[in-house]
């Protein structure tokens, strides 16, 4: 639209056109990122938008829309949740993102309230987690329902899935009120996180952008048996509505979430002055890469609650508390070539080869592009510059292509339509942006990823057969299959003990590490190791648990009535079902 001209530039047919545009996108954004947790924007780019929407209508006051992005929080729940409304509206902050400007708001916070600029008036610091709102209701400090924030208004039924947080406490310690919602943020750690997206690559399965969109993705489960498989964790942080108030500052209210058993996040500091605050937010900002959790900034929030009350609420926001979002952790630089990696399961994933760039203290010089849909929708083409960020500040991805820079010679790139490492036929199933490798084991890249696979952490736990190492050895023709592993002493020790970087005592504790697999291993991480698609560590468990034994189980795999008697098994589904007969019948398995 007008996002050239300065909003006091507008003239009112332009400032009328512009708040039509902003309320659609910003609509288009809130849904992308609430509903489908998949935000199309950075934060910092969305809260431009808002901001400017909010410059707009401060100088046209009579052309503010009756659905003005500034009175709205979230999106509407989806229609496949049921819908709890909130007794207390769930509203969202407003944002600062310079430094100056925390003077701004407690000079505000003091004026409002009539206060001289000597009084003291002191705020309680907290990090602001990078995850999903959630509402939970205690009758007589018995947990009875909870909700996502939704729109503000009413949000979506999370009772069942929040009760598999192992954090989350079913019952209060008194004092308690008698009714009370408290409100925190369900997230996923980043080891989770990495977890989660190794084993969805495993499978050929969606990976997550990020931990926030992993929880959000995670929590929204109709079936709440994949929301106690995810790992989520949560903090407490505040209330909603109460029936009496026990405590008179936020302070005091943290404690009384630790004595409820609320986990509540250990960073938090009561600073008394505006350079309390300033410390707490750069201090923040360097530890942030330390935590076990995504932070996108701080929050400073009015400690007294007397004071909260007078300064009461402006719009969709508070005029106690405001958050203090972090920069993006974001870079600029050239995409050299996009090649692609096949996985073990014959997933095809275009990566981006970029020339190195510091991105938030990290070297970045891969990135991912997702598949051959993210490539056409972002018109990511080799020779571009490129604006690479590290999504969740872990996974680097090229988020935009500066156009202007692009030059005359770049190139379009052409999805294969033949396996770059063997040379097998691609296909696409319909209605999937994933392109596979139809080569199986005869593919090297695959049956590499599954014999590293195989010997993973969680499958057999081979220690001294990482990536590197089963990289090396099946180069060599040592290790071509399971099998290889286990006459990998026999037939190779003293090739084994001259190689550059191995000697006795390496190669000695490598061979102990097999034999003792060899003694036996738990039925769920063989199961699990075979890397069957589809069958991750929950449902391998499940199998171990009907089957008790290896070979009942391939035999029940190998028999007409395999695919019935795994459909017996609550949380396995036809699908599933069909892909472990699959493996069983096709000969290139192991």
């Amino acid at each position: 639209m007008f996002d050239n001209i300065e909003p006091a530039f507008l003239t009112k047919d332009q400032a009328r056109q512009e708040l039509e545009f902003l309320a659609k996108r910003l609509a288009e954004l809130d849904n992308a990122y609430y509903q489908d947790d998949a935000p199309l924007l950075t934060d910092m780019e969305y809260d431009r938008l808002k901001k400017r929407n909010e410059q707009i209508e401060a100088l046209f006051p009579d052309l503010v829309l009756q659905n003005t992005p500034s009175k709205k929080v979230g999106a509407k729940p989806q229609e496949v949740f049921s819908k709890i409304e909130h007794r207390k509206p769930m509203l969202s902050l407003s944002n600062i993102f310079e430094e100056e400007e925390i003077t701004d708001f407690t000079d505000k916070v003091r004026r409002f309230l009539g206060l001289s600029f000597e009084n003291m008036i002191d705020f309680v610091a907290e990090p602001k987690i990078d995850g999903l709102s959630y509402s939970a209701l205690y009758i007589d400090g018995r947990f009875v329902k909870a909700a996502t924030r939704g729109d503000g208004a009413v949000g979506e039924d999370i009772t069942q899935n929040i009760k598999t947080i192992k954090e989350f406490p079913l019952s209060l310690t008194a004092p308690f009120p008698k009714e009370v919602e408290i409100r925190g943020e369900i997230y996923m750690t980043k080891a989770d996180f990495f977890a989660l997206n190794e084993q969805n690559e495993r499978e050929g399965k969606k990976l997550f952008a990020n931990p926030r969109n992993a929880a959000a993705g995670s929590l929204r489960q109709l079936d709440a048996k994949i929301t106690a498989s995810r790992h989520l964790s949560l903090f407490a942080y505040t209330v909603g509505d109460t029936s009496e108030e026990i405590w008179t500052t936020q302070w005091e209210l943290l404690a009384l979430f630790k004595k409820w058993s609320f986990p509540v996040a250990k960073e938090i500091r009561l600073c008394h002055t505006d350079s309390d605050l300033l410390n707490f937010y750069r201090y923040m900002q360097e530890i942030r890469a330390d935590l076990p959790y995504d932070i996108d900034g701080v929050v400073y929030k009015t400690n007294r609650v007397d004071l909260q009350q007078r300064l009461g609420f402006i719009a969709r926001a508070p005029r106690w508390a405001i958050a203090h979002k972090f920069p993006p952790t974001k870079a600029q630089t050239h995409l050299n070539n996009i090649r692609i990696q096949v996985g073990r399961l014959g997933t095809l994933t275009p990566v981006a080869d970029l020339e190195p760039i510091n991105v938030g203290g990290v070297m970045v010089s891969h990135a991912t592009l997702h598949n051959q849909d993210e490539l056409i929708r972002k018109d990511i083409r080799i020779g571009d510059t490129v604006i690479v960020q590290r999504a969740g500040d872990v996974i680097p991805q090229v988020i935009e292509v500066i156009k202007e820079k692009r030059p005359a010679d770049s190139q379009v790139f052409v999805f294969p339509d033949k396996c770059p490492v063997c040379g097998s036929k691609v296909f696409r199933q319909p209605d999937e942006a994933i392109h596979f490798c139809s080569g199986g084991l005869i593919c090297p890249a695959q049956a590499l990823g599954r014999l590293q696979h195989f010997v993973s952490k969680d499958a057999l736990d081979i220690e001294g057969l990482g990536k590197k190492n089963m990289e090396t050895f099946f180069e060599l023709r040592w290790i071509t299959n399971p099998a290889d592993i286990f006459d990998f002493e026999t037939k190779y020790k003293s090739e084994l003990i001259r190689m550059e970087g191995w000697g006795i005592k390496s190669a000695e504790k490598l061979f102990d590490a097999i034999n003792n697999v060899r003694q036996g291993v738990a039925l769920d991480k063989f199961i699990y190791a075979l890397g069957i698609q589809g069958v991750g560590q929950a449902t391998a468990r499940l199998l171990a648990q009907r089957f008790v034994s290896f070979e009942n189980f391939e035999n029940q795999m190998c028999s007409l009535l395999g695919k019935e008697e795994l459909i017996q098994i609550d949380g396995i589904g036809d699908v599933m079902a069909e892909d472990i007969i699959e493996y069983y019948d096709d000969d290139l398995s192991w």
